[in-house]
């Protein structure tokens, strides 16, 4: 696995990967993992990625090291998460999500747009997004312009929620998603499934800000041949 500009290092991404399987029930509470070297050789990493990944999630509280036993999983009710408000997974669950952007422009809102932010333009971030290396989504979304003037594509990470805090002091604390049936687009790439007018289950998702303000406002269609909405209730 390898770390390309703007994505998470590979030992982040490793831990990403397992929080999602702790989180599908993929990896249970108590579970031991493997040696470190057979874990390692698994996932086709150093074993010194591997330990860097292990310290992570024991410090997120996901793992308990036992000398001279291994390394066991603690699943908690919150795994801290850089993608814990992405919703979507494999159908059999789990797998570490990446995104392509296909375009990022400055434009006035679209009226049918529910209204969010204080500027009439919004940047328009349109993307592919892969589960476990499959095309899974399109995405369109709306960031209000009052935050930034202009973004580049070599500006943004794998994650906008983590350039949005990183890049903008900008948090998104919560968001409310409406899920439905819609049609995908005829900017949608060839790499993803689907064809443009083809019925795909879609959802709106309007974001809020950690000051209360709607940030944000976005599109995604799912391949569901591929993809699952999941929502767990803690």
């Amino acid at each position: 696995m390898r770390s390309s500009k703007g994505s998470l290092p590979v030992y982040l991404q490793i831990a990403e990967t397992l929080v999602r399987d702790i989180t599908a029930g993929r990896l249970i509470d108590g579970e031991k993992l493997p040696p470190e070297r057979k874990m390692a050789n698994t996932l086709g990493i150093a074993v010194g990625t591997l330990r860097k990944t292990l310290a992570e999630l024991h410090t997120r509280g996901l793992l308990e090291r036992i000398q001279g036993s291994g390394n066991y999983i603690r699943a908690v009710t919150d795994p801290k998460s850089v993608y814990a408000m992405f919703r979507l997974e494999l159908v059999n669950g789990g797998g570490f999500p990446t995104a392509e952007i296909l375009s990022v422009s400055r434009q006035t809102k679209p009226a049918e747009l529910p209204p969010f932010g204080s500027s009439d333009e919004g940047h328009r971030i349109r993307r592919l997004r892969r589960i476990a290396g499959e095309a899974a989504a399109i995405e369109e979304i709306w960031l209000d312009g009052s935050y930034i003037d202009s973004i580049a594509v070599s500006d943004l990470s794998e994650s906008l929620y983590l350039y949005y805090r990183t890049r903008l002091g900008l948090w998104i604390a919560k968001a409310e998603d409406h899920i439905g049936l819609g049609h995908v687009p005829d900017w949608s790439p060839a790499a993803f499934g689907p064809k443009c007018g083809e019925s795909m289950p879609h959802v709106l998702r309007i974001s809020h800000s950690h000051e209360g303000v709607t940030a944000e406002v976005s599109h995604t269609w799912f391949d569901p041949r591929i993809a699952r909405y999941v929502n767990r209730l803690k």
